[in-house]
């Protein structure tokens, strides 16, 4: 019986398991006190890119039923350090409907005064403030809010259980990771979007087409075509792009964070007319 709605995150999904899998193992087998401060600093990066991967999920869940969605919420608040229906109400029903106005948006990136933040303290702002605004646009959405809560205690609980075994290993493995990647997801959230003062959705996002990135992010660079069609499967966006590139500016084009810039990112800014139309022969 086919359990994912489309077959392609059968390899993403089994990879989140893997790190998780390995988190489990250093937590209950590593016993000099360094190994599980290294284990956090070496899966930083890593554990930022799942990010993007529960962000896909949330909005498009990955499985047809109920209870996987639920298990795989529960890993990606380990990993990710956001739980369950979080990035649903904060981002799907929040950020999505207000992100081109600044004095709504959950995610918002411009002062009160109307200057733009830097991106150190839109990160601090955002990831302080996630679950805070979470719960307040779950009054909107009271189903949302209540899966929301409830599996949040339950990550608790269940965090606290691995306190109860083993604090020191807990902290670095689990805890920790899960805070500094909260904040990470809100430092790569901060170049999607800030700046960019517009009514029209085809100028209102950043764009990333360096390979390497959307194979780590599930192409979340095609970030006009996410906000063109939020609730498209992430496989999908590069043929939603190639439609739409002739509508986006030149500028919106912008290199990727590191590592990625390390690895060849200044020879393709831009979506080539050849691409384009590749893609918009493939999808027809």
């Amino acid at each position: 019986m086919q359990i994912f709605r489309h077959s392609v995150d059968r390899l993403p999904v089994a990879l989140f398991v893997g790190v998780f899998a390995l988190d489990l193992s250093v937590f209950a087998l590593a016993s000099s006190w360094w190994v599980p401060i290294v284990w956090c600093a070496a899966m930083a990066i890593p554990k930022g890119w799942v990010c993007s991967w529960n962000h896909h999920h949330q909005h498009r869940p990955t499985f047809k039923k109920w209870l996987p969605n639920r298990l795989l919420e529960l890993v990606f608040g380990f990993l990710t350090g956001v739980t369950s229906h979080t990035w649903f109400l904060h981002h799907v029903v929040g950020h999505h409907v207000n992100y081109l106005d600044q004095q709504k948006d959950e995610s918002r990136w411009m002062r009160a005064d109307g200057s733009t933040m830097g991106e150190f303290e839109y990160s601090f702002m955002t990831a302080l403030t996630a679950y805070p605004r979470a719960w307040v646009v779950g009054r909107k959405y009271p189903r949302a809010r209540r899966t929301f809560v409830r599996m949040g205690l339950l990550q608790l609980v269940l965090l606290g259980g691995l306190f109860a075994l083993n604090p020191w290993n807990a902290l670095w493995v689990f805890a920790v990771p899960m805070a500094l990647s909260l904040y990470l997801t809100a430092w790569a959230t901060y170049f999607h979007h800030a700046g960019l003062v517009t009514q029209d959705h085809n100028e209102a996002s950043y764009n990333i087409l360096h390979p390497l990135y959307n194979l780590a992010t599930g192409n979340l660079g095609y970030h006009t075509a996410h906000h063109s069609q939020h609730g498209l499967h992430w496989s999908e966006l590069p043929t939603l792009h190639a439609q739409l590139a002739e509508s986006i500016p030149r500028h919106l084009y912008r290199e990727p964070g590191i590592p990625f810039v390390w690895f060849g990112s200044e020879a393709k800014l831009e979506i080539s007319e050849e691409e384009v139309e590749r893609l918009k022969s493939e999808a027809a």
